[in-house]
């Protein structure tokens, strides 16, 4: 392919991307096909000859696409958002065609500089103190088990990477019961063992108890064990509660124990004045996640890590062997050390379009309307006599459930529900998913996508009550 070649078919790809967006909606959302559909259309061997782009092109429109669930639709109201914005398209466009590897100062000064630059944007936006320093990683998972690494080394005092863990104490590590699931896998990877997670009850709003907190940590020490991290969550996975950071910073500070914040889904809303009070007692915290690529417009991957003691968290990744060894001054950052991964890809790029072309009152504005859709949306479930409010609402997710005023059967409100969301989700049309509040089978619906209206909502609710009363009694009584 050469240069012209490559324009022709780049304006084609651009001009596809348009059509995508401006039709998006007549899309099904969630995939229609059965397993194995897309795997039976690929060839068994590779291609000897080269293709042509067309062809190539062609079966990605005729077999890809109808394999992708489509989450920039308006009407994905799934999981979580993983948003997109034409600016970050376009930034992403650029690092792919530059295609730099971001390891070093040095290999790329202008990604580390933009880099550093614009992770103290975030921070200002945020309201996050000075003294926090960011880096941005691939997704909230490494970042808390960057936390819980830098955590276990401050421990050992960099023992641990010298000699292992064979000589250490068991160390524990504190999460709620609705944390996310990547903190299992942290205490895994960094050899704590998954045993070692200690599940904290919680009040009823799904928040960590701190006093159960700390009587979890009162009886580890009685034991011989270590409390060696805390991870407390602004935006559970589940229900979006907010941990009580104040009196868990407290607690945190009272037996020397490292806190991590996990605000991988919510923190984004730290850019809006009135939800600062999430971080109070930031002070005391040695590390906090968001995801920009969740809810603040930038396509993934892209997750600002921000730690306190930037020291520690470097002591505990660098590495450099002689083959990286520059004369480039200390002072410069080489964020290859400030995580796991040696590659990095230029990820500072799009989130510093987004912030300029959308500047901080549009990300606002845009936040504070979904917001308000989500309140509406609480009411019409409060209001309705067959629908029940299973969370509070704190920022653009809604939990629920189809509730019939003459079924109390908690067995069969579960079959129901579950029915509730195949149908709605089998429609095409729309897509949410569920979680388990008080063991309960909870429907979600969390309206964070970039071209999500007021109207999808609505079209969303209308479905759910004709699609909910299209089952009940019938459907229910077969199983």
């Amino acid at each position: 392919m050469d240069h012209e070649l490559f324009r022709q078919e780049a304006h084609k790809m651009v001009d596809w991307i348009a059509d995508y967006y401006q039709n998006i909606e007549q899309y099904p959302v969630k995939a229609q096909c059965k397993p194995g559909w897309v795997y039976s259309r690929i060839p068994a061997d590779p291609p000897l000859e080269p293709e042509e782009m067309d062809t190539v092109f062609s079966d990605f429109k005729d077999i890809i696409v109808p394999g992708m669930t489509h989450w920039q639709h308006p009407s994905f109201f799934a999981y979580f958002p993983a948003n997109n914005s034409f600016p970050s398209i376009l930034a992403e466009m650029l690092t792919s065609a530059l295609g730099a590897q971001c390891m070093k100062w040095e290999t790329s000064p202008a990604a580390t500089e933009l880099e550093e630059a614009v992770m103290q944007w975030l921070r200002k936006m945020t309201g996050l103190p000075e003294r926090f320093e960011g880096v941005i990683q691939d997704s909230a998972s490494t970042s808390t088990l960057c936390a819980i690494l830098s955590a276990r080394e401050r421990f050992t005092q960099f023992g641990s990477n010298s000699n292992g863990l064979h000589a250490t104490p068991v160390m524990r590590v504190y999460c709620s019961g609705e944390a996310h699931s990547s903190i299992e896998k942290a205490v895994k990877i960094a050899g704590i063992g998954k045993d070692n997670l200690v599940k904290i009850g919680m009040d009823e709003a799904f928040r960590m108890d701190p006093a159960l907190l700390e009587q979890a940590i009162a009886g580890d020490i009685k034991l011989g064990y270590h409390p060696l991290c805390v991870v407390a969550a602004l935006g559970t996975t589940g229900p979006t509660s907010v941990d009580p950071l104040p009196e868990i910073a407290a607690v945190c500070n009272k037996y020397n124990i490292w806190l991590h914040v996990d605000a991988a889904f919510s923190g984004s809303t730290l850019i809006l004045p009135e939800f600062r009070w999430m971080i109070e007692g930031i002070e005391h915290v040695d590390s906090l996640v968001f995801n920009p690529h969740k809810w603040l417009f930038t396509n993934f991957d892209c997750s600002a890590y921000f730690v306190k003691d930037s020291e520690t968290l470097i002591n505990t990744f660098k590495l450099v062997p002689e083959y990286l060894k520059t004369q480039i001054p200390e002072h410069v950052n080489d964020y290859s050390n400030w995580g796991i991964q040696l590659g990095r890809r230029f990820r500072a790029l799009k989130l510093w379009f987004v912030i300029r072309s959308f500047g901080i009152k549009g990300l606002q504005e845009k936040l504070r309307a979904q917001m308000a859709v989500a309140q509406e949306l609480k009411t019409w479930v409060t209001e309705h006599p067959d629908f029940e409010l299973m969370a509070p609402v704190l920022f653009n997710l809604v939990c629920f459930r189809f509730h019939p005023s003459d079924l109390n059967d908690e067995v069969s409100l579960d079959k129901l529900n579950e029915l509730l969301l195949l149908k709605v989700n089998g429609s095409g049309s729309m897509y949410i998913s569920h979680t388990r509040l008080n063991s309960k089978y909870t429907l979600r619906l969390q309206n964070g996508q970039t071209h999500v209206e007021r109207q999808h909502v609505v079209k969303a609710w209308d479905k759910i009550l004709e699609d909910a009363y299209a089952i009940y009694p019938s459907e229910l009584s077969k199983l």
